[in-house]
């Protein structure tokens, strides 16, 4: 049998002329002024994302997530929340998951994986890279697990 949900935008909180590209799914989160959303995103429960970001088309945004202003976010980026630390899905057991922090003028190039960590302000983290480590000093950071490439 199947079963079809809606694909929808649940009890959240955007500020002025903020752009939405249909179908998106979106509750509970805060969105900045004149931000953009691209299509078949999701972001979760909690997320605030600040003024002036762009959300590129097919990224997810767990719960615990937040992004500052003037950030871009590239096509595919995916943020985890969850590290197994049981060696398992913790599923239910929030007290597992972890929160990201992404600071100001960050951009995070497509299909990036975004563990959880903090991205401190002015950092281009390139397309590909899997973040596994706080980023303290700002510059350009590529690679799996991403490294320091040049400094801005």
């Amino acid at each position: 049998m199947f079963q079809e949900k809606n694909i929808a935008i649940r009890a959240v909180t955007t500020g002025q002329e903020v752009t939405i590209v249909h179908p998106v799914n979106l509750y509970e989160c805060s969105i900045g002024d004149q931000s953009f959303i691209g299509p078949f995103t999701e972001i979760q429960k909690g997320v605030v994302i600040g003024n002036r970001c762009k959300i590129q088309s097919h990224t997810f945004i767990c719960e615990l997530v937040t992004i500052g202003h003037d950030c871009f976010i590239g096509h595919g980026v995916m943020f985890i929340n969850d590290l197994f630390t049981e060696g398992i899905p913790a599923s239910g057991n929030k007290q597992l998951w972890k929160a990201t922090f992404i600071g100001n003028r960050v951009s995070i190039g497509s299909n990036a994986t975004i563990l959880p960590v903090h991205i401190c302000d002015n950092v281009v983290i390139g397309a590909g890279a899997v973040v596994t480590k706080s980023i303290k000093v700002a510059g350009v950071y590529a690679g799996n697990p991403a490294k320091l490439i040049r400094l801005l």
